[in-house]
């Protein structure tokens, strides 16, 4: 096989759009998450750099002891797979009693080469806060897991005021270019990450 070919098929073009999961963090009843969900996937679908899935963990029913039963495996293989294939990850956080929840943390937990070297992008929401505190936490987790939180974030204060009945944002300018500097940032780490990934695997 001619090493040029083989050497192309291997690795994707720096170019080649970016696989994306979007991470919803929240699986409180009646949660707020996923009107900022939906106004998330409108700017990351926007995008021909980034191509989205997602995994939310309120569909996720994975047990808190981490034990891999049947029941386990079973939840599992409909997440794995989304994070694995990923290149990067925005996730999606409420803040509760400042910090995020314990569902989001459960499911990082059950995952661990799922996030190494790879960018997560974080997003907030909350009440005067904005849920910042949560993304602060967050930022620990994911640097114990050895991947690369992007320095820019969106965060909604007040977020239920933010959105109308519609769940279209009143005021989308500032959201909008929060959002496209993070986004770029994510796709700027996922892209050079990716690159890495390729040519020397990461050894933790």
């Amino acid at each position: 096989m001619n090493p040029i070919t083989a050497h192309t098929a291997v690795h994707p073009s720096a170019t080649e759009p970016l696989r994306v999961t979007l991470v919803v963090g929240s699986n409180r009843h009646g949660r707020f998450g996923p009107v900022v969900a939906d106004w998330l996937r409108g700017r990351l679908t926007d995008r021909d750099d980034l191509v989205a899935e997602v995994v939310d963990v309120a569909e996720a029913d994975l047990p808190t002891s981490l034990e891999p039963t049947p029941a386990a495996r079973a939840a599992l293989s409909g997440i794995t797979p989304k994070l694995a294939r990923a290149d990067a990850f925005v996730v999606l956080t409420p803040e509760y009693n400042h910090s995020f929840p314990a569902g989001l943390k459960n499911l990082v937990d059950w995952h661990y080469g799922e996030w190494r070297a790879k960018p997560v992008a974080l997003v907030s929401y909350g009440g005067l806060a904005g849920g910042l505190r949560a993304v602060e936490h967050l930022r620990q987790v994911f640097a114990e897991l050895h991947a690369v939180t992007v320095r820019d974030t969106v965060s909604f204060h007040n977020a239920g005021a933010s959105f109308d009945d519609g769940g279209a944002l009143r005021d989308p300018s500032g959201p909008d270019a929060a959002a496209k500097t993070m986004l770029d940032q994510l796709v700027w780490w996922g892209r050079a990450l990716r690159e890495a990934r390729a040519h020397h695997p990461y050894a933790s």
